[in-house]
C-alpha cells in the first residue's frame, strides 16, 4: 500500500494543495498504467475509501480512482462540466487526507465528468448524488482544493 498523505504534516499539505500536472500517457507503459491503477485502487481500499486522488499517494499527475455502489471508476486528465442544473446539494463528506473528521460541504447535485480512460480514449460520465459527490471531491483534490475548502456556510468540521 502506498502511503497516503495528510494534512497534518505541513509538508504533505503543501503538497496536497498544489494543482497537478496533466497526466501524460506517453510517459509510461500499457503494463506501467495498469500497476498505477491497481496500486491506487488497493491503497484505497485498504484505507476503506471510496476514492482517490494520485497526488493523496504522491504523485503529480491527473488521475483518480473511485469505487461507488460496486462500480470502479479510474479517469486521467478529468475535468468538471456543470450540468443543466446549478442545483446544489448539502452532503456529508470526509477525505483520506483529513482521517477521523468530516464536515457538510455544497455540491453540484448533477454533473458531466470529461476525462481520458486508461487508453486515453475520451469519455464522458454523466453523475448525481453521491457519485457526483465522490468525482468533484477528487477533481478538487487533483486542483490543489481540499473539502475543508468547500464546508457549506455556518458548516464546522466534526470528528467521526
Amino acid at each position: 500500500m502506498k502511503k497516503i498523505l495528510k494534512v497534518k504534516n505541513k509538508e504533505e499539505e503543501k503538497f496536497l494543495r498544489k494543482k497537478v500536472k496533466p497526466f501524460d500517457f506517453d510517459s509510461l507503459s500499457k503494463k506501467e498504467i495498469d500497476d498505477l491503477i491497481k496500486q491506487m485502487r488497493k491503497t484505497m481500499n485498504d484505507a476503506d475509501g471510496i476514492g482517490l486522488a494520485a497526488n493523496q499517494v504522491g504523485l503529480d499527475a491527473s488521475v483518480f480512482v473511485a469505487q461507488w455502489e460496486g462500480k470502479f471508476y479510474v479517469f486521467f486528465n478529468p475535468k468538471i462540466e456543470k450540468s443543466s442544473s446549478d442545483e446544489v446539494e448539502e452532503t456529508a463528506e470526509g477525505c483520506l487526507s483529513i482521517p477521523g473528521n468530516f464536515g457538510l460541504t455544497e455540491r453540484l447535485a448533477k454533473i458531466t465528468l470529461i476525462a481520458q480512460n486508461k487508453s486515453g480514449k475520451q469519455v464522458k460520465v454523466k453523475a448525481w448524488g453521491m457519485l457526483a459527490v465522490i468525482f468533484q471531491h477528487e477533481v478538487d483534490h487533483l486542483n490543489g482544493h481540499l473539502f475543508i475548502d468547500r464546508l457549506a456556510k455556518g458548516a464546522e468540521l466534526h470528528n467521526s
